[in-house]
């Protein structure tokens, strides 16, 4: 059987690691045994930070997508569109449509139908 030794603590901090202990671990030495491991093999301080979370250094990337999808935007609007419709009319082959020159104006008579006109039989007396 292990033996046990007594650590005093302020009573709010041994609350908190008990009430952690409970949640994670099997036992309260199992629970400090694997915390003093954790920074033995990572080689880190307790006192030290970290760094960025990864809350931080999503928000930073999403801002910086953001801003590389406005740059691409704004190149296909000045840059990309312009230049391909440039190329496109450049590589057109249609002819363009032989209009007449203006010269003069055709009037067109349209021929309306007489209703009364004269005999051409005149051989016909009364």
């Amino acid at each position: 059987m292990d033996s046990f030794i007594g650590i005093r603590f302020k009573k709010e901090t041994a609350k908190r690691f008990q009430e952690f202990s409970r949640t994670h671990f099997k036992s309260h030495t199992e629970a400090l045994e694997t915390m003093l491991d954790f920074f033995f093999y990572n080689e880190i301080s307790p006192k030290e930070k970290l760094g960025p979370t990864g809350r931080t250094i999503e928000s930073s990337l999403k801002k910086r997508i953001n801003a590389v999808i406005a740059i691409m935007r704004d190149m296909e609007k000045s840059q990309t569109k312009p230049t391909v419709a440039m190329l496109e009319s450049l590589f057109q082959t249609n002819e363009p449509s032989k209009k007449p020159l203006i010269l003069e104006k055709k009037t067109v008579e349209e021929k309306s139908k007489v209703r009364f006109q004269e005999k051409q039989n005149h051989t016909n007396k009364l």
